[in-house]
């Protein structure tokens, strides 16, 4: 009886310790209130969650949770991780030449632009990892060369998404005394709120809505083929691409997506872009409905009517079973097939999007 009593005793110290764990601040809050009333009018909300356009499962026919599971566990690549440090630039964002339109990729998803003047910045992950369990997570030495500390004042702060290497703890609420604005989907806002953001500077919007921001910026909120949240409840939030028109430039800025026709229809009714920045990582056919493979980022390129490419979401975590230059290597063969520009940076570099640049192989020096 005592042992007995003793094993319920831990079981139920386990379960209290797991309650407190996804209790933590990091993960955020669901919507409730007005809010949720609001998500709820949404025409892609139904049966308590947002839906993709198109039928999407998480894996795809015949994959289980299971299977995919033992992969990463005995079956990733041992090159899902880079052999040495990346390499990298640390360009000044803090006195950048206030006439340049430029762009710096950080890794991942997360990049800073500097466009007609304003400064905006998209998806920022400065913390080291993206995943509520750091050591499981962590970016490739040499991917972290900025903070929070390295930027300057923020006009627009967008968010995609809700994931944990796209909405990021650390780095959303250290950029809160330096964030003009933030632009986001329907109930992302619940987590900045809970986050200490006042819910005035914050805008969120459905798909296919229209933001005037002045003086020549608009923004329309575009479809995505994804999912989101930051627990076991997901989709109740919903996850989005944008289109962002500034005076002199128009740009895609994707977040992430499986491929479909939303690509296209957004094209016909947007295009053409200057750039579009895609996602070109963290895939694999246990679940291409929700993330595009590297020849599918062209062709999504070319769906939009995109003069080129920046590919993201590689180079600094792993979260798939793929070697970690192996995205880059597919969408230079595809995209040189089909006669589609790359810009590929490293890591810190200034892209300027008024002038055409060349940029080297430089994940082949790794």
């Amino acid at each position: 009886m005592q042992s007995m009593i003793i094993f319920l005793v831990i079981i139920a110290l386990v379960i209290f310790g797991i309650w407190l764990f996804m209790h933590k601040p990091s993960f955020g809050k669901l919507p409730s209130g007005e809010r949720l009333d609001s998500i709820k009018r949404s025409p892609h909300y139904a049966g308590g969650s947002f839906q993709n356009i198109h039928f999407t499962p998480q894996l795809v026919e015949g994959a289980n949770m299971f299977t995919v599971m033992r992969k990463f566990f005995f079956g990733k690549s041992r090159s899902s991780k880079p052999p040495g440090r990346l390499p990298s630039k640390k360009t000044d964002l803090l006195h950048p030449e206030p006439e340049k339109n430029l762009l710096v990729w950080f890794g991942h998803s997360s990049y800073f632009l500097q466009v007609d003047g304003k400064r905006i910045l998209v998806d920022p992950v400065f913390s080291g990892a993206a995943s509520p369990l750091s050591f499981t997570t962590k970016s490739f030495p040499g991917s972290d060369v900025f903070s929070t500390d390295d930027l300057p004042e923020i006009d627009y702060l967008f968010l995609s998404h809700d994931h944990w290497d796209h909405l990021d703890y650390k780095t959303i609420t250290r950029l809160k005394p330096k964030v003009k604005q933030v632009i986001t989907g329907l109930g992302t806002a619940a987590h900045l709120e809970y986050w200490g953001y006042d819910k005035n500077l914050i805008i969120e919007k459905d798909w296919n809505e229209k933001i005037d921001l002045g003086n020549g910026f608009r923004v329309y909120t575009t479809t995505a083929r994804h999912f989101a949240g930051r627990t076991f409840t997901r989709n109740k939030a919903i996850w989005m691409s944008v289109v962002l028109q500034t005076p002199s430039l128009k740009l895609f800025l994707g977040g992430d997506s499986g491929y479909d026709t939303h690509f296209a229809e957004i094209g016909n009714e947007h295009g053409p872009f200057d750039l579009a920045i895609l996602e070109c990582g963290q895939y694999n056919p246990y679940w291409r409905y929700i993330h595009m493979m590297p020849e599918e980022t062209v062709q999504a390129g070319i769906d939009l009517k995109a003069n080129k490419i920046l590919p993201v979401h590689w180079a600094k975590f792993s979260l798939s079973l793929h070697d970690w230059d192996e995205p880059i290597k597919r969408i230079t063969a595809e995209a040189a097939k089909k006669n589609m520009p790359l810009v590929h940076p490293m890591i810190g570099e200034a892209v300027d999007l008024n002038q055409p640049m060349v940029y080297p192989r430089w994940w082949e020096t790794v």
